[in-house]
């Protein structure tokens, strides 16, 4: 029999058994999954390492009966409440297995260090996802305003990814003075960029606010995934890549739940443009809490090594290529939705959401095979996938393309771990900052491409001819990935770098 009860700030749970039973046996042995216990005597057992920053066991045997006390509190910001749920039925149902980690953790153990950073970050992922969302998803109701074409559109979309030049320093600086500083600004600036559109009163001032707001929130994504590369253990990195994406979903998913604001009036679509100042308490949070990163604090001041060529190359062909095909996907699709679907604004939240939300269970899915079984593989097999079903959503109407676009999201949701993971795990520490925003400026230099092709050629033909054409850029990234790609799964970073240079222990790994 088992209740859930709590205490002020502390979650209890409690459990009891006949004792001599399989699991009241268990009770009495240090647990190790995930948390690692250390036995303190008299039937107490206290965290030797795991998530919590307050756990103690207790184990009373009382005649016939064995029971169980835990009282915890997890470490985990603004997410607390999704993963509570999951860590008391783990407390509670103790696998029989010993060090058996449930399906949603990581393949590693976290420790509370590494739980508060990834907690932290997600909530940054929240606010860049809302920010990289922001102008995609409002731009075609500014351009009804304005009186622009989807040429225009398209123009304004790819001087947007061009803004990511002034995100060149914000890189350099996050490898030299710290990934901690620069992320902090970027979670302060990006926000007050981007409500800076709300009183645009020209089309041109809005693309050009945008073009700041968005690169910011670019360099604060890209930090994040820095951050999480060094900070957690090696067997996890794509699965908190999944994690952060999901966040970054999420901020996404609150844009396109505000976007019915726009159907208020013509000019309604810029009441969106002022719920980033509310993502500002993640700014404060960050800079409360969010620690500088052990690799970082390692090398500090450490002469740079260089980038590799043939790697930087590779990954620079594959994002360029890649997003071809994505950006102008993601950025047409709603006119897509309103113009041949006649779609009305609260219809496209509502596909957008319904449609994009079940890419959460790929990427939680995708993170965690990527890690256990592999990056390359599921990469390809997914990513061609997942590309198919997107073209065919612009040919098909009525619940085939909902069918199709959820099929796609899933699949895509698979294979962004295994993909985006490459672009932190491939360069060194001096260099990761700057290394992994030079391959995200190819994928933007390849979107604005895609773009300015798009928009240009749907004035003449259909959506499914120039989203099936820009689609074989993704056979590029496939061939590129079963040719070139190492596989970096299991491996720490400094295997895969070795310019990484380092004493043993240096970093307060665990055997």
């Amino acid at each position: 029999m088992t209740r859930l009860g709590t205490l002020p700030g502390v979650p209890k749970v409690r459990s009891s058994w006949p004792a001599g039973t399989p699991r009241a046996v268990r009770a009495t042995e240090p647990r190790t999954d995930i948390v690692a216990e250390r036995d303190a005597g008299g039937g107490r057992f206290v965290q030797e390492h795991g998530p919590f920053v307050h756990y103690e066991r207790v184990v009373v045997a009382d005649g016939a009966t064995v029971r169980e006390t835990i009282d915890y509190r997890l470490v985990l910001p603004w997410f607390q409440w999704l993963f509570t749920p999951f860590v008391r039925r783990t407390l509670r149902r103790r696998p029989a297995t010993g060090g058996r980690l449930p399906w949603w953790s990581p393949p590693d153990r976290l420790d509370e260090r590494q739980a508060l950073v990834l907690g932290l970050l997600a909530g940054g992922s929240v606010l860049a996802g809302f920010i990289n969302t922001l102008f995609t998803q409002t731009v075609h109701r500014a351009t009804d305003e304005f009186g622009i074409g989807s040429g225009g559109q398209g123009v304004a979309a790819t001087v947007v990814r061009l803004g990511i030049v002034l995100a060149l320093p914000i890189w350099y600086l996050g490898d030299r003075i710290g990934r901690r500083r620069v992320m902090v600004f970027a979670a302060v600036a990006a926000p007050l960029a981007a409500a800076l559109g709300a009183v645009a009163p020209n089309f041109t001032l809005l693309t050009a606010s945008q073009s700041v707001a968005r690169p910011l929130a670019l360099s604060l994504d890209l930090l994040i995934a820095v951050v999480a590369a060094e900070e957690v253990p090696r067997n996890s990195r794509a699965y908190a890549l999944s994690v952060l994406a999901m966040s970054s979903g999420l901020g996404a998913g609150l844009c396109v739940m505000t976007l019915p604001l726009a159907d208020l009036g013509v000019r309604a679509w810029r009441l969106l443009y002022l719920v980033p100042l509310v993502l500002l308490v993640v700014a404060r949070d960050l800079r409360r809490r969010l620690p500088e990163t052990r690799r970082f604090e390692l090398h500090r001041g450490e002469k740079a090594p260089r980038i590799r060529g043939r790697r930087f190359w590779i990954l620079v062909a594959a994002a360029a290529c890649g997003n071809v095909f994505v950006a102008p996907a993601s950025v047409f699709q709603n006119r897509y939705l309103a113009d041949v679907r006649g779609f009305s604004n609260t219809l496209i939240s509502a596909y957008t959401l319904g449609t994009q939300t079940p890419g959460g269970l790929g990427l939680l899915v995708g993170g965690k095979l990527a890690d256990v079984r592999g990056r390359r593989r599921l990469a390809v097999v997914c990513l061609l996938g997942a590309t198919a079903l997107v073209v065919v959503s612009y040919a098909t109407s009525g619940p085939t393309l909902w069918i199709v676009s959820i099929l796609g999201s899933i699949l895509g949701g698979l294979s962004y771990p295994a993909l985006a993971v490459y672009r932190t795990e491939l360069f060194p520490t001096g260099n990761r900052g700057l290394g992994g925003g030079m391959v995200t400026a190819a994928a933007l230099g390849g979107g604005a491409i895609g773009l300015l092709v798009a928009g240009a050629w749907l004035d003449s033909a259909s959506y499914a001819t120039v989203m099936g054409t820009l689609a074989l850029g993704a056979l590029v990234v496939a061939a590129l990935v079963l040719r070139t790609y190492p596989e970096t799964a299991h491996q720490e970073l400094e295997d895969i770098n070795p310019e990484d240079r380092r004493p043993p222990g240096a970093l307060g790994e665990r055997a």
